[in-house]
């Protein structure tokens, strides 16, 4: 926190809880509402997606409150690098920062592809894409990359207000999905509520199965409760982003109190909006009809066009263009203010933690929308979308165990916030997460120890060399380790 006082890696505190809310409303409303809602209750769980999302709230809100405490006590940018730096040390510090670029950056740049996806629906055209001597460029992802680096590099409160402004029009597109939907809402689709088990029959052991399913011989099943815990292990994915409301704890004016308000009151609106639409969704159409058929997803969309109400579509285009903006914008906060940490430690280059006359991390933050826009405009990269998801829960349990390690070891650290049930909610938090990550496929953790690897590597040949930390824990003297941070 001392570390936090340099003039030149400052960052400027203008950030309140509402600020924090909307960051976090803003990044978990995105395409799931919009796809992920549908296709899982016609796969999955049925009309019970609704209890799947309950459960999944349910996991996600064990984690929030270790969040909350941790950025109320360690008010530092960096989120779970922050905290695991905190309690566990450098090591598992820079395993988690290099989680988290990979939930972060990977997120950021599948969403934008995602975003350019929804430009033909909203003007009337192909889309954002184009080809090139047989190259496809999406144009469209690099478009919107660019607009949010120019936003997040001017300053942060712009960019909260920016996002703001986009939150409320894609919740009022929600809310008139909620609204409009009732009217149109059927008793007789919500029975049975929970769907009788079927086999599908077709699932073979491969690195594509998911773990748990390797591990127990388990063959593939819809519906019934094995298909509604399966569904809320999909669905915990559309609450993903909360857990960067924390990465923006040094540039909030009252961090004790307004980074938990923020985490929390982010995570009751999301929930509530989630369980609505839902009950809507599988109120107005049978879910045996939302099942996806022939590789192509359902929609709300398509929900809407069933029961003849087509002037929807456009205007549900249009919230999921807005939802998805927000969401990149937010993605690449949060992961420039994982790197600004971990320059600031000296675990990557110092010179990139060099703040600018706006208050924010300039040179990282145009160096990550750079990358994202080449990954997402030149690159194939939607199997990937896995990755963002055991990154998250990878870090979340470290988050979780975090907590129960620095109420022991500062036991009188002053705290704004206090995880109630001590250690107990923790503890269902770590599970939870081990549960939701054994329901991912093999593949995604092969990739990810992969990664993991990488990152190994560079930390032994770089990060060990250079941090600050261990200069410190050499006995180099203070003037020793500015030197090196001026040269570095």
């Amino acid at each position: 926190m001392a570390d936090t006082d340099d003039p030149g890696t400052k960052l400027k505190k203008s950030l309140t809880w509402w600020d924090l809310t909307v960051f976090g409303v803003s990044v978990v409303i995105g395409a799931g509402i919009f796809t992920v809602t549908v296709s899982t209750a016609g796969d999955k769980a049925g009309p019970a997606i609704s209890l799947s999302f309950v459960m999944a709230a349910v996991a996600c809100a064990f984690a929030a409150l270790c969040y909350a405490e941790f950025a109320s006590a360690v008010p530092v940018a960096g989120s779970a690098y922050t905290f695991g730096y905190a309690t566990f040390g450098e090591v598992l510090a820079w395993i988690l920062g290099w989680d988290l670029i990979l939930e972060f950056a990977v997120g950021a740049a599948v969403v934008s592809k995602g975003w350019s996806s929804y430009l033909g629906t909203v003007f009337g055209f192909s889309g954002g894409a184009v080809d090139v001597g047989g190259w496809t460029i999406d144009w469209g992802a690099i478009l919107i990359v660019a607009v949010v680096t120019t936003l997040l590099v001017v300053g942060t409160k712009l960019s909260s207000t920016v996002s703001a402004v986009i939150t409320a029009i894609k919740i009022g597109v929600v809310l008139l999905v909620i609204v409009v939907g009732f009217f149109y809402i059927k008793t007789e689709n919500f029975h049975p509520y929970i769907p009788p088990a079927t086999d599908s029959g077709s699932d073979k052991a491969s690195v594509d199965s998911t773990v748990f399913s390797l591990m127990t011989g388990a063959g593939g099943e819809h519906y019934g409760w094995y298909g509604v815990l399966a569904a809320a292990s999909i669905v915990f994915f559309a609450f993903i982003g909360f857990d960067v409301v924390a990465t923006t704890a040094e540039e909030t004016k009252d961090p004790a109190k307004d980074v938990p308000r923020g985490i929390l009151t982010s995570l009751a609106i999301v929930t509530v909006l989630y369980v609505l639409v839902t009950i809507v969704v599988t109120g107005m159409v049978n879910y045996k009809q939302l099942a996806t058929e022939g590789g192509a997803s359902r929609n709300l969309a398509y929900v809407f066009g069933q029961n003849g109400v087509t002037w929807a579509e456009k205007i549900i285009a249009v919230g999921a263009l807005a939802g998805l903006t927000t969401v990149v914008m937010v993605l690449m906060l949060g992961q420039s203010r994982v790197l600004f940490a971990m320059s600031r430690d000296n675990l990557l280059p110092r010179g990139l933690a060099k703040t600018s006359r706006f208050g924010t991390p300039a040179r990282i933050q145009i160096l990550i929308g750079v990358i994202v826009a080449v990954v997402a405009g030149f690159f194939p990269i939607d199997r990937l979308e896995e990755m963002v998801n055991v990154g998250t829960l990878f870090a979340f349990i470290v988050v979780a165990a975090g907590v129960i390690v620095l109420r022991r070891k500062q036991p009188d650290l002053p705290r704004g916030f206090r995880v109630p049930l001590m250690p107990l909610i923790p503890i269902l938090a770590i599970l939870s997460c081990l549960w939701l990550m054994l329901n991912l496929s093999a593949l995604t953790w092969i990739r990810f120890v992969v990664w993991m690897a990488i990152g190994a590597l560079v930390y032994v040949f770089y990060g060990m060399r250079h941090s600050l930390v261990g200069r410190r824990d050499r006995g180099e003297k203070p003037e020793t380790v500015s030197t090196a941070h001026s040269s570095n």
